[in-house]
């Protein structure tokens, strides 16, 4: 895969997980510039991704800990080294530092 086509991907998923934000039902602000998408929740904190074009990763920055996720060969799903799925890392670190249940849906 070439830089554009994993950027592409990449613009794909940050924006489906935009609309998820605003569908979830809790009160999770969010901004895009430069390609990184920062979530902020009511007392401060954020969850950060970005994009890691020479690794061919996004990357997630939370409370937690850092996370780098690898795409698996279709391109369809984003994974941890630990086999955690995007979709439910998302959930999980969003939940904890939101302090409320997220359900973040997105494919």
């Amino acid at each position: 895969m070439n830089e554009t086509e994993f950027n592409h991907l990449v613009d794909d998923i940050l924006m489906k997980i935009e609309d998820a934000v605003e569908d979830c039902g809790v009160d999770i602000d969010y901004e895009t510039a430069g390609g990184v998408l920062t979530l902020e929740f009511e007392n401060g904190t954020q969850v950060i991704l970005n994009r890691q074009v020479p690794a061919s990763q996004i990357w997630v920055a939370a409370k937690s800990g850092g996370y780098h996720l690898d795409m698996d060969e279709d391109g369809s799903h984003w994974y941890t080294g630990d086999k955690e799925e995007l979709h439910d890392l998302l959930n999980r670190v969003c939940s904890e530092q939101s302090g409320t249940t997220v359900e973040l849906v997105f494919e």
